[in-house]
């Protein structure tokens, strides 16, 4: 395992909070809370942006092969509260995976099994409403944005209620 990561997996997201901010770091992602206050999660960011849906063919999900164990999936939906980028599919497939768990800016569904499993996930909230058909992934592991915080592939990620 990752020496940063076992080491950060030990601290709380308040001590972390508060050395960013000693160095001028703005490493907070604002109004993303976890499904569930017990869920914790560490690990290395795989990047994801969304845009609106066009003619191309896929999915909200062509991406879920390329994530290693132990890697938090995070989605850049810009904040959609109306099109949903994750559910109980791609829940199932990263548990199945092994990921730390998954960052949403915007909204997820199908809560109840990331519940379940145990399966972390931070979102802005979660909505019945597919993203199938209007949204789609623009791009992956480029840097990102959840809301105000800038998250770049491979950055370290801690996440905890």
């Amino acid at each position: 395992m990752d020496t940063n990561i076992e080491r950060a997996s030990k601290l709380d997201t308040a001590t972390l909070s508060d050395a960013l901010d000693k160095y001028g770091i703005r490493g907070q992602c604002l109004g993303i809370q976890p499904r569930d206050h017990s869920f914790r999660m560490t690990g290395r960011a795989f990047t994801l942006k969304y845009g609106p849906a066009d003619v191309k063919p896929g999915t909200v999900g062509d991406y879920i092969d390329e994530l290693k164990e132990g890697t938090v999936c995070v989605l850049d939906n810009q904040g959609r509260m109306d099109a949903t980028v994750w559910g109980d599919i791609l829940t199932w497939l990263a548990h199945k995976k092994g990921l730390a768990g998954t960052v949403i800016d915007g909204v997820c569904r199908d809560v109840s099994l990331c519940l379940e499993l145990g399966y972390p996930i931070y979102s802005r909230g979660y909505i019945m409403r597919t993203g199938k058909d209007r949204v789609q992934v623009d791009a992956t592991n480029i840097p990102v944005n959840i809301g105000p915080c800038r998250v770049c592939p491979g950055d370290l990620l801690r996440g905890d209620a």
